[in-house]
């Protein structure tokens, strides 16, 4: 296992140029926004829908690095990604507080499933001193890592195009706030593939090495 994480780690060193030079991909989208903690003081029926400064098509990334201070034990930050063609699909992400830490994702697809929890985790779903990511392809559907692990790999919901997003914390609005201070940052990376193959680089590269370091160990148990 250490010499296959060796060749990965090598061969990406070897791919940073290329990654570098994927800005010049006529069709790649950077864009990073900052979510204030008060933002999160709020229900999910109050949440204001904020449109992106671009929509993010075809595949597209998402990291983010949650550096709240949760308040309320019972506090959550919640993102929602809507589909710039049908604002009433979203994907849904769930960070609780600690010690507990609860993770969930859930997508809304109208006329569909509706709203369906996909993962769902009680305790230690989340790792705060590490980047949670969300990746998804047109071809392989929606993939997530939760700071430590893949959770969801290669989840069908359909084109989905994100045009906007929401933040919420609160389950009532008689609560406690949600989130005293702090900030969550979310980077977003999309782009066509066909017009430059490194464009989305480092998201698979991540995502192969977790899935053969799963494989590994699930074989080294057995054995």
């Amino acid at each position: 296992m250490k010499h296959i994480l060796a060749f990965f780690t090598f061969y990406s060193i070897l791919l940073v140029p290329a990654y570098a030079q994927s800005q010049q991909n006529p069709s790649l989208v950077l864009e990073t926004i900052e979510i204030p903690p008060d933002d999160f003081n709020t229900v999910s029926r109050d949440s204001v829908i904020m449109d992106l400064e671009n929509p993010h098509t075809i595949s597209w990334q998402i990291t983010i690095r949650n550096n709240l201070t949760y308040a309320n034990p019972n506090g959550n930050a919640v993102i929602r990604f809507y589909d710039l063609i049908n604002p009433e699909k979203f994907i849904e992400i769930g960070m609780g507080s600690p010690p507990e830490e609860k993770f969930w994702l859930a997508v809304q697809i109208p006329d569909d499933t509706g709203y369906v929890v996909v993962h769902s985790k009680s305790e230690r779903g989340w790792i705060q001193t590490s980047n949670q990511i969300m990746a998804y392809t047109e071809n392989a559907g929606l993939t997530v890592n939760n700071g430590e692990r893949i959770v969801l790999t290669n989840l069908d919901i359909g084109s989905f195009q994100i045009g906007s997003y929401s933040v919420f914390g609160m389950e009532s609005s008689t609560d406690p706030p949600a989130i005293n201070s702090g900030s969550l940052k979310m980077e977003f990376m999309s782009g066509d593939p066909t017009k430059n193959q490194y464009a989305l680089f480092p998201f698979f590269l991540a995502s192969g090495v977790g899935i053969i370091v799963a494989i590994l160990l699930v074989t080294k148990k057995r054995n």
